[in-house]
C-alpha cells in the first residue's frame, strides 16, 4: 500500500478529515451492530494538544483516555443527523486550528519540532492516517 502524498501537513489533516466527514454522512443508518476493529485509538485531539505543548516549552500531558479499550452505553448509541451535524462542526473547526497551525510554522519548524517526539510535518502525515477508525465503520448507506 503506498502512502499518499500531501502539497502541505495543513492538507494532510484537512484531508483527513473530509474523509471521515464523507464517511459519516451515511452513519445515521447504522443498525447498532458494533464494528470490529484493532485496539488502537487516533485522535487528533490529543495530538493537537502534544503540539501546542511542545510549541509552548511544556512537556505534553499523558493521554490518559481509554478510548477503545473499554465500550460505553453511548458507545451504543444511535447516530443521529443531530449527531453528524455536530460532528461536521466540531471536526471542520478541529481541522482549521491545525491548518491554521501548521501553515503558520515555517519549514525549520515543521522538521526540527522541539521537544521529544515525531516531528510536527511527521505529526501530521500520522493524523492523515486517522481516517482508520471511520474506514473501518465504513460506508453504511
Amino acid at each position: 500500500m503506498s502512502e499518499t502524498v500531501y502539497e502541505t501537513p495543513a492538507a494532510a489533516v484537512t484531508s483527513m478529515v473530509d474523509h471521515v466527514l464523507e464517511l459519516a454522512a451515511t452513519w445515521t443508518a447504522w443498525d447498532g451492530t458494533p464494528a470490529r476493529v484493532d485496539d488502537r485509538v487516533y485522535t487528533p485531539h490529543n495530538h493537537l494538544a502534544e503540539l501546542e505543548a511542545r510549541l509552548a516549552g511544556e512537556k505534553p500531558q499523558p493521554d490518559c483516555w481509554h478510548a477503545s479499550a473499554i465500550t460505553t452505553e453511548s458507545d451504543r448509541a444511535p447516530f443521529t443527523p443531530a449527531d453528524l451535524d455536530e460532528t461536521r462542526s466540531r471536526l471542520t473547526r478541529l481541522a482549521r486550528i491545525w491548518a491554521n497551525r501548521l501553515d503558520a510554522l515555517t519549514d525549520e519548524q515543521l522538521d526540527h519540532s522541539p521537544g521529544e517526539g515525531w516531528s510536527f510535518r511527521e505529526l501530521a502525515r500520522h493524523l492523515a492516517g486517522s481516517t482508520y477508525y471511520a474506514d473501518a465503520v465504513g460506508d453504511l448507506s
